[in-house]
């Protein structure tokens, strides 16, 4: 996402609590020639000496993994400017969400490794629209996305069961 976004002329920071996953960003940057500047920071973190510096503030598939997601919202509703764009994508709890993203795609398809995903963190997106409002994040669309393992091919809809984004403005 991060060198899409720099092949399309935005300046990027990406950032990622894991050394290991920027050191393989940092090597795809010396292949794609690109410009993104990637640093070892916590959203939270960064809030703290940039707030209000971000045009667009993207947190994609990751929130089910923090350990406090409306931490994460905050932060990155901290970074964007007013008036600029918040967009976040996870996992939806419910039975459906779980059968296809944990049984279908750890157990069945194996595109994930085994454990990656715990039921008990997915987000309903009524939850993930109530923490973007109680941080000043209004909300502007909520789209599904799906997957067709027989295709391999992604696509955005209206069918948020099981994996959806969500874009949010600050303060307008």
């Amino acid at each position: 996402l991060a060198e899409g976004m720099c092949e399309r002329g935005a300046l990027v920071t990406g950032i990622d609590l894991s050394a290991r996953a920027l050191g393989v960003a940092r090597l795809h940057l010396l292949e794609s020639g690109r410009s993104v500047d990637y640093r070892e920071v916590a959203a939270e973190q960064l809030a703290a000496s940039e707030a209000g510096c971000y045009d667009v503030v993207t947190c994609m598939e990751m929130l089910e993994h923090v350990p406090d997601p409306a931490s994460t919202v905050a932060a990155c509703a901290a970074l964007v400017r007013e008036g600029g764009s918040v967009f976040l994508s996870t996992i939806n709890r419910n039975p459906k969400a779980y059968l296809l993203a944990v049984i279908g795609a750890e157990y069945v398809l194996r595109m994930l490794p085994r454990g990656t995903h715990d039921y008990a963190r997915f987000i309903r997106p009524s939850e993930l629209l109530r923490w973007g409002r109680q941080v000043g994040l209004e909300s502007r669309e909520l789209r599904g996305m799906s997957y067709d393992p027989l295709s391999g091919r992604y696509a955005l809809g209206s069918d948020c069961d099981v994996n959806y984004m969500v874009h949010l403005v600050k303060g307008v």
